[in-house]
């Protein structure tokens, strides 16, 4: 595409050939596109780091009872460095979402998978706990600046009436990584338990955590392979000579964009942070960021008891700790498939039901399935155990978990949607933090009952503020007969 860009007769002639379009137009332009092979590359790439971070996040998990042994670590400990990537995902949500307005979205994917690959690399190293810890957080900020990049760069560059199967589709692979945790934390504590577990303790988790070093660096080399900024954002800056050459890549067609024939148009390109508290944009933040902080409360929240459930399905009664952390292994990788059937129902409902529809409804399933759990408990009922998990984690992935992701990119402008969505994804992320922190203590104080009771109006909550900021949606996509 540089040849387009040079001087003489030749530069005429492919001007002449090119298809010209107003930078407003380039969006219609878009949605009446097929879906191209660089539009496959893209989503794929940030499926990919998508599924870094689910499997971080959770491999973390299965590596911790062998990290606490390891490092004769006390309960304090343990959940300071269990909280860590929670506080790094939140700076990095709220300071690299604004950064990545300013200097585009593919530099910062760039960044972003460096910042993981180094950071995963030194958590596997670690000598100590409090290395472990820095550590940790690092990667935090780098799966907190990945949420406002990739949904900015998903959302940019798809055609509308795709727009949400595919933005939804990329974030399922948080629970393909998740699986995938569980199966290599199945399969390492196994290699161990055979071969050597007298080592168990003190190299499982590096290994585990080296697998996601070496995933990590397949997602960067294979990004490196395909550089290509959004078009929407070069528009945003008013860089048209650059946003019409990667507007012809993307769309695989000549494209010469121009500015717009309505110079009020330009004025988007001014907007800033401070706009998404303005009246014009106030709604659709409140609307990105509030039920997205109420649903990680609630997830978080149900996390803390997961190794009760993963108990149950699994029925181990062996003492020794490698065939106990062997069954909750095997156990989870159970549970993390209804979490990937949940994001499978998003992605063929997203069109027909709509976003709010669909987050409503999940955030009612969530509440239902904590209202079951807290009754299982009293009295011990494995088949409501089973069922109110199972509700929770399919209507949580169907709903909430998907479309707060999907709406924090959508209901933002090009030029502040990566701050707007790395703004929801830090509000949210303190929700996790907070769950993470204050809901042990109110399980102490309160009783799992009253707790889950307590989660379940939270989430009951969500829906009723969803359906009242419903106005600040997207309307409906073409070919799509109801409302979003």
């Amino acid at each position: 595409m540089h040849r387009l860009w040079g001087n003489g007769r030749f530069q005429g002639e492919a001007r002449a050939k090119m298809h010209t379009v107003p930078a407003d137009r380039f969006q219609a332009e878009l949605d009446s596109s097929p879906l191209t092979r660089p539009m496959w590359r893209l989503w794929i790439l940030s499926a990919g780091l998508i599924a870094l971070d689910g499997f971080d996040f959770f491999i973390i998990g299965v590596a911790m009872p062998f990290i606490r042994r390891d490092f004769a670590l006390s309960a304090g400990w343990v959940g300071a460095i269990a909280t860590a990537a929670l506080l790094g995902a939140l700076l990095g949500s709220l300071t690299l979402g604004p950064i990545t307005d300013r200097v585009g979205r593919q530099k910062m994917l760039v960044i972003d998978i460096a910042l993981f690959i180094v950071a995963s690399l030194a958590t596997a190293l670690a000598w100590n706990a409090e290395s472990l810890l820095f550590f940790r957080f690092l990667v935090g900020v780098g799966i907190g600046a990945d949420y406002p990049i990739s949904v900015a760069y998903v959302t940019e560059n798809v055609p509308a009436r795709h727009r949400g199967r595919m933005v939804i589709g990329a974030f399922s692979f948080q629970a393909i990584g998740a699986l995938l945790g569980a199966l290599v934390g199945w399969v390492t504590i196994g290699i161990f338990q055979q071969t050597a577990p007298d080592m168990a303790v003190g190299y499982s988790w590096r290994w585990m955590l080296g697998v996601g070093v070496a995933l990590s660096v397949l997602v960067g080399g294979l990004r490196l392979l395909f550089l290509l900024e959004s078009p929407s954002y070069y528009i945003a800056k008013e860089e048209y000579a650059a946003a019409s050459e990667a507007a012809s890549e993307l769309l695989k067609k000549e494209i010469l964009i121009k500015p717009p024939a309505d110079a009020q148009t330009e004025t988007a390109a001014a907007l800033g942070y401070a706009d998404l508290f303005s009246p014009a944009y106030r709604q659709q933040t409140a609307l990105a960021a509030i039920p997205w902080f109420l649903q990680d409360i609630a997830t978080y929240g149900i996390g803390i008891f997961t190794p009760t459930i993963i108990a149950a399905l699994t029925f181990s009664e062996g003492g020794d700790f490698l065939v106990q952390e062997m069954a909750s292994a095997k156990g989870a990788a159970i549970v993390n498939v209804f979490l990937v059937v949940g994001f499978a129902l998003a992605v063929l409902l997203i069109n027909r039901v709509g976003r709010i529809a669909l987050q409503i409804v999940g955030f009612v399933g969530m509440a239902a399935g904590l209202g079951i759990l807290s009754f299982s408990e009293s009295n011990a009922q494995l088949t409501l155990l089973f069922a109110g998990f199972i509700l929770f984690n399919l209507t949580m992935n169907l709903g909430p978990n998907s479309t707060t992701f999907l709406l924090s990119g959508e209901v933002f402008p090009p030029a502040i949607r990566a701050s707007g969505a790395g703004l929801a994804g830090a509000i949210a992320k303190s929700g996790a933090v907070l769950g993470a922190l204050a809901l042990p203590v109110l399980q102490a104080r309160l009783g799992i009952a009253v707790l889950l009771r307590s989660l379940a109006l939270i989430c009951l909550l969500a829906a009723l503020i969803t359906f009242a900021l419903r106005q600040a949606a997207p309307t409906a996509q073409p070919n799509s007969k109801q409302l979003t």
